[in-house]
């Protein structure tokens, strides 16, 4: 990856973080309906599941590694997305290929 010539503009700089806080609020959403939806508050309900191949309840799988998996997903998700903004910064685009003043 060459290093940019330019220095983003603040429109852009604005536009970034905006996407940056869209996306922070969708997957910390996400997050806290597997966290507290599926660990806590659904428990009893998911618990009359068992985790295929196991005789694990779904409820109790879920508050003790589901959410976890959960998590790692989502800071992989989290890492891509920005990853993508960063580029699409750092080139000048807007993400729909036009250039940024």
């Amino acid at each position: 990856m060459e290093k940019p010539t330019h220095l983003p503009s603040e429109a852009a700089r604005q536009r970034y973080w905006r996407q940056n806080l869209k996306w922070l609020t969708i997957l910390l959403g996400c997050w806290f309906a597997v966290s507290f939806g599926c660990g806590v508050l659904l428990a009893d309900f998911l618990d009359r599941f068992t985790v295929p191949g196991s005789k694990v309840k779904l409820g109790f799988w879920m508050a003790q590694q589901g959410s976890i998996y959960c998590f790692v997903i989502l800071i992989a998700v989290y890492a891509r997305v920005m990853n993508r903004l960063d580029w699409e910064l750092l080139q000048g685009t807007d993400g729909a290929g036009s250039e940024a003043s």
